[in-house]
């Protein structure tokens, strides 16, 4: 079985996302949407919230779990018997900032990361600055599922 796990915060989920996960369902018997729990990190959705957005958005897809985790993503995959960490790439920074993390993945788990490009039309979004646009009270509705515009 080709498992992988796709973590992250999802602080909120955005359409990039969305846009990886969509194309990665081919490509996989599973993917797990694993949210990362961060203790000292700030979130503007709450654990629950996040999850809730996860499960509406992708609530047809039977290839689609959700859950959520701490500590390191490669020892969430071994308790999951996952063989496989997927992440997007939007831009030449991502590139070099994910290439390290995989690296440094495989070389103390043996377990492989497979990027998926973001589509153009995608590339530019990002949780940060959906949150930025939600916080000065403007229209997100371009740049995130409707599960997470109500």
């Amino acid at each position: 079985m080709k498992k992988a796990i796709f973590p992250g915060s999802f602080d909120p989920i955005t359409l990039g996302h969305c846009d990886i996960i969509r194309r990665a369902i081919p490509l996989f018997d599973e993917i797990v949407l694993a949210i990362g729990v961060n203790s000292s990190k700030k979130y503007m959705f709450t654990l629950e919230e996040r999850i809730a957005f996860l499960e509406k958005t992708f609530h047809d897809e039977p290839k689609i779990r959700v859950t959520q985790y701490k500590g390191l993503t490669v020892d969430f995959c071994k308790k999951e018997h996952a063989n496989f960490i997927l992440r997007g790439l939007r831009n030449p920074a991502d590139f070099e900032f994910e290439k390290a993390i995989a690296q440094t993945n495989r070389l103390i788990s043996g377990i492989d990361t497979v990027f998926l490009l973001t589509s153009a039309d995608t590339s530019y979004i990002s949780s940060s600055i959906v949150r930025d646009i939600l916080r000065n009270g403007g229209d997100i509705s371009k740049l995130v599922p409707k599960t997470v515009q109500k």
